[in-house]
């Protein structure tokens, strides 16, 4: 790995590449990627999940990689990449993937892949209403698509991906439909972006949206090392000072400076350093106005693009008022944000534990999307996870999920959907807990839910005669996947 990326190493900083003269060698260094992918089974674990497809496309991005989105080739089980005017199908794997910023690095195994292409030089970020053109293979054809649009807004946005990360993105008028994914966004012979996303025809005409450089530029800087990090997060909530009032009773001065701290997370890079009522003025010496927003490279852009381009290791400046005196806090981003459980999670098995039939995971968005829990308690943990610190008691909320039918469990029904407190008067805070207590020696199991008048118990002796009976019946193949569980 280490001696390939010293290869690759990555000639990928801006304005290395050879510049392309012609249109056409644009697209030789454009490929159709084809995604036979396999889905994780969250409502039977230990068996794998239905089988599907998908297109995309990328870019060679240095003289033996090519870049796409992450969503192309999530799940992936075996890829294939074409290039225009080349019959032969080029067997491809995944080097490095960042599903918070849909961007992902592929390797070809036939070196011969890369046979009069060039590497396509990154540009900067396209000035409104200029032209961009798109490179792709959307549906309705099979061959390459080239369409032009006009650069409407640049903003701070969702990316669809992993539902909950926001980063810079790029609207263009241009459609960006199935199959476009990964495709580069040119202006002249360089690129401004990567084609990720759009409207469906009945939300909105003609509006797509492309991932610009300086987040293309992140990804490819953060693997520089062999390992993606994922993005930094200061993790803090902030409030508008806009009313006149508000600013004279904190002591800011008429200048349209500073927003306030409405809320510091424990478990983030800011706890302890930065505290809920300071004013924060400056971020790396950058002005904050009123509103969130700083001037970044000629853009109005939100205060968190700033600690959008660090890295892990790497520090952040404030300069802030606190009870009304100048105060300068440095913060370094020692970890990244570690609670991912409201996004989609791709390319990794469900975690579970069963034990007498009864299935334990931990609540993901995955899991709520595969078995639309009606329960209100579990409800209320997910959506408050982070806003009210649920994870300070539980890293994971660990969810009885399911019941393989068996006399051992007949009469169990009512604890479906319980979230689990105690094993044995022992606490559980996260999966690993539970396989823990759940193999530790007793006669007996009692296993206490939150908020449930009465605990479940399980003898066992008939857990253990019941073991092979269950795994049969159900094909159990493992009784447990911890992965990585804390």
């Amino acid at each position: 790995m280490t001696s390939s990326l010293s290869r690759f190493a990555l000639v990928f900083l801006l304005g290395t590449a050879a510049a392309l003269a012609q249109p056409n060698e644009i697209r030789k260094s454009i490929a159709r990627i084809s995604n036979t992918a396999q889905e994780a089974n969250y409502r039977v674990p230990w068996l794998p999940g239905g089988m599907s497809g998908g297109s995309g496309t990328g870019w060679v991005v240095s003289a033996d990689r090519l870049l796409t989105n992450a969503h192309v080739v999530s799940n992936a089980r075996f890829l294939t990449v074409e290039k225009e005017d080349d019959p032969k199908k080029y067997i491809a794997t995944v080097e490095h993937i960042a599903h918070d910023c849909d961007l992902a690095i592929l390797k070809v195994q036939d070196a011969s892949f890369f046979k009069g292409t060039k590497p396509l030089p990154l540009g900067g970020i396209p000035a409104l209403e200029s032209v961009v053109t798109v490179f792709g293979y959307p549906i309705g054809g099979d061959r390459m698509s080239v369409t032009q649009g006009i650069v409407s807004r640049i903003d701070f946005r969702t990316y669809a991906h992993s539902v909950v990360d926001s980063h810079l993105s790029i609207q263009i008028d241009a459609a960006i439909n199935p199959g476009n994914s990964g495709g580069p966004v040119m202006q002249g012979t360089k690129v401004v972006g990567v084609a990720f996303q759009g409207f469906s025809g009945d939300v909105a005409q003609n509006v797509g949206y492309m991932i610009p450089t300086p987040v293309i530029q992140h990804f490819l800087d953060d693997i520089k090392d062999g390992h993606y990090d994922r993005y930094m997060d200061l993790s803090i909530g902030i409030g508008n000072t806009l009313n006149p009032a508000m600013r004279k009773a904190l002591g800011l001065k008429d200048d349209d400076r500073g927003v306030i701290v409405t809320s510091v997370q424990s478990a983030g890079v800011c706890a302890g350093q930065v505290l809920v009522g300071d004013v924060l003025l400056t971020i790396d010496g950058l002005d904050i106005a009123s509103d969130g927003m700083v001037e970044l490279e000629g853009e109005r852009v939100l205060m968190s693009e700033v600690a959008e381009r660090k890295f892990l290791g790497d520090k952040v400046k404030f300069a802030l008022l606190r009870d009304k005196k100048p105060v300068e806090v440095t913060v370094t981003f020692d970890r990244p944000w570690p609670f991912t459980m409201l996004s989609n999670t791709y390319d990794t098995q469900p975690h579970y534990v069963l034990f007498g039939g009864l299935l334990f995971q931990p609540l993901s968005r995955n899991l709520l999307a595969a078995y639309q829990f009606t329960s209100d308690r579990i409800n209320f943990h997910y959506d408050f996870f982070i806003s009210k610190e649920l994870y300070k008691e539980r890293p994971e909320i660990v969810v009885l999920s399911a019941l393989l039918p068996d006399p051992l469990n007949t009469y169990l029904g009512e604890f479906q959907q319980g979230i689990v407190d105690e094993v044995n008067d022992r606490k559980i805070r996260t999966l690993k807990n539970l396989a823990e207590a759940l193999e530790a020696k007793a006669d007996f199991y009692v296993i206490k839910f939150v908020g449930h008048g009465r605990p479940l118990v399980l003898e066992r002796t008939a857990v253990e005669a019941a073991r092979e009976r269950i795994g049969k019946r159900y094909n159990v193949l493992a009784e447990q996947n911890l992965g990585s569980a804390r």
